[in-house]
This record gives C-alpha cells, sequence and structure tokens, in this order.
C-alpha cells in the first residue's frame, strides 16, 4: 500500500490571495486574519467580493422607497450545506466502488495478482486525477467524482487483502479509526482547541514533506535493496511512522476545516464546495491507509 499524501494537491479557495484566508481580510463581519508581516499578503480585501452573487442588486431600490435594508443575497454561494452534499457524493461514489471491488475482485492465491494489479492499476490513474483537478483552476465536479470512484477500486482491493490474509476485521478497524479521528478533530476544532493559523499550515506542511521524503527514500531502498527498506513501514519503527501518518492526517483535516470556514465567511461560490469535498475525500483517504497500514502491522508482528 503506498501513501499519496494529499497535503501538496491541497490548495486554498484563492490561489492568489493565500491558503485558506490566511493572507487575506475577510468581509465586513467575518473573522479577522492578521496579514503584518507577511511580504506575499494582498491589499485587496474579501477575495470573492467581485461575486455577482455577494450583493443584492435590489438593495439601493427597498431604500428608495422607504423599506428596510435587507441582508445581502446568498444564492450562490458556498453553504456547509453545500459542503456535506457534495462530501458525501463523493464519499458515497468511493465507498459504492469499494464495496463493488470487494465482491467482484478475489483476492484467493488463484486471482490475487490479478486482482491486485487492477488495484494498483486503479490507484495510479486516480493519482493522476487528483494532479490535474489540483492544478485546475476551478472544480471539476465529474473529474472529483471519477478520481473517487478509481480511488474506491484500490481501496476495495487493498482492505480485502489485509482482512482476508493478514487481519481479520482490520477494514472495519481502519474505518472506525478513521471516523474518530474525524469526530475528534472537529469537536477540537469547533471548540478552540485547534487554532488553525499560518504557523500551523507551515509546520503541517513541513513536517509532511519531511515525512514523505522518508518514504520515499524508503521506497526507492526496498526496491533496490529488497525486503522492507529502511524499516520505516515495519517493526517497532512501522508502527511509530504510521502513529506520525495519523497524526498528520488529522492535521490536515484541520485544515480542511479551516478551508471551508473561510470559504463559507469570504461568501465563496457554490462551486467551490467541490473543492473542499475533494480535499476531505483525500485527507480520509490518507488517515483510513494509515490505519490500515498501522493494524497490518501490529498483526504482522505478533
Amino acid at each position: 500500500m503506498r501513501s499519496r499524501n494529499p497535503v501538496f494537491s491541497r490548495r486554498g479557495f484563492s490561489r492568489d490571495n493565500g491558503y485558506a484566508g490566511f493572507n487575506t481580510a475577510p468581509q465586513a463581519g467575518g473573522p479577522a486574519v492578521a496579514t503584518q508581516g507577511n511580504p506575499y499578503a494582498q491589499p485587496t480585501g474579501n477575495p470573492y467580493a467581485q461575486n455577482p452573487y455577494a450583493q443584492n442588486p435590489y438593495a439601493q431600490q427597498d431604500q428608495q422607497y422607504g423599506a428596510p435594508p435587507q441582508a445581502p443575497a446568498t444564492t450562490g454561494r458556498m453553504t456547509i450545506d453545500d459542503v456535506v452534499l457534495r462530501t458525501a457524493s463523493t464519499l458515497g461514489v468511493l465507498i459504492l466502488t469499494a464495496a463493488l471491488s470487494w465482491a467482484l475482485l478475489p483476492v484467493d492465491d488463484a486471482n490475487i495478482s490479478r486482482s491486485y494489479g487492477i488495484g494498483i492499476g486503479a490507484a495510479l490513474i486516480g493519482m493522476v486525477l487528483a494532479f490535474v483537478q489540483s492544478f485546475k483552476r476551478k472544480a471539476s465536479p465529474a473529474l472529483i467524482l471519477t478520481y473517487a470512484a478509481f480511488e474506491g477500486v484500490f481501496l476495495g482491493v487493498v482492505s480485502n487483502i489485509v482482512d482476508s490474509r493478514i487481519a481479520d476485521g482490520a477494514a472495519m478497524q481502519a474505518v472506525i479509526g478513521t471516523m474518530a479521528v474525524f469526530a475528534g478533530v472537529l469537536i477540537a476544532y469547533k471548540a478552540g482547541w485547534i487554532r488553525v493559523n499560518r504557523r500551523f499550515y507551515g509546520f503541517v506542511m513541513a513536517a509532511a514533506l519531511g515525512f514523505i521524503m522518508l518514504m520515499m527514500v524508503n521506497l526507492l531502498f526496498a526496491v533496490f535493496g529488497g525486503g522492507d527498506g529502511l524499516g520505516f513501514r515495519s517493526g517497532a519503527l512501522g508502527v511509530v511512522f504510521g502513529v506520525i501518518g495519523i497524526i498528520l492526517g488529522a492535521c490536515f483535516l484541520a485544515l480542511d476545516f479551516k478551508q471551508v470556514e473561510d470559504g463559507v465567511a469570504y461568501g465563496a461560490p457554490r462551486e467551490e464546495a467541490w473543492l473542499a469535498a475533494f480535499g476531505l475525500t483525500l485527507t480520509l483517504v490518507w488517515i483510513y491507509l494509515e490505519f490500515l497500514r498501522l493494524i497490518s502491522i501490529l498483526n504482522s508482528n505478533d
């Protein structure tokens, strides 16, 4: 199982104005965001101020006739409900294809090579689609859902292999662990126990880069030297790196929640909810794979 860190394909709602609002000033009434000392800070305010849906075209007419002023229309803006709906759609496609691949691609001795090959092929296609979406300026729902479909095929095959050959019930344990991390980070974020700022973002990015580099070095040693490479994914050291991977996934979730919160606060266009769903899906897949790998290591050491 090869980890593919979603941090390199994550971006904020404003490509030109920083990540998740760290470098921009929020709209009136929104949360304050510091820009002092940031050499990349833009003098502009709300990056979505030009959104034609962010203003009420009838406000002046109402005031002219003596009607009380109305709140700006929210039609066309991203809401939490939009993010929830699109995330549910993306995860629904992923879960459906995972279940189908589990049922239709057997992993017994006679078929495991073919099934594993199909799973790896689906993973590579999903990786390419994820990178394509990451470099697009706008969200493509069809591209995101196609990514989820291929990623689901990979997860179904890998989960079936681990569950059938290494640790019975590992897939369900990984699902429960992923849900627990999601719920825990969400509660901590809403309670204010996790403060996502530029320093937090920089720390997570640096840690993720170091983690990825170590895993790449380990993979190269495993390919050319055989065995488990440097041992970063087996034994006691593998357990340590598995826990670190899950912690990084939890940090990614906090960044995702900040992204969604700022998108709603800035009045992001509704289609940006697909980007939020894409980021959340990447992170949840990351956490699930790390749990699955950790469970595999713990059971193989018994």
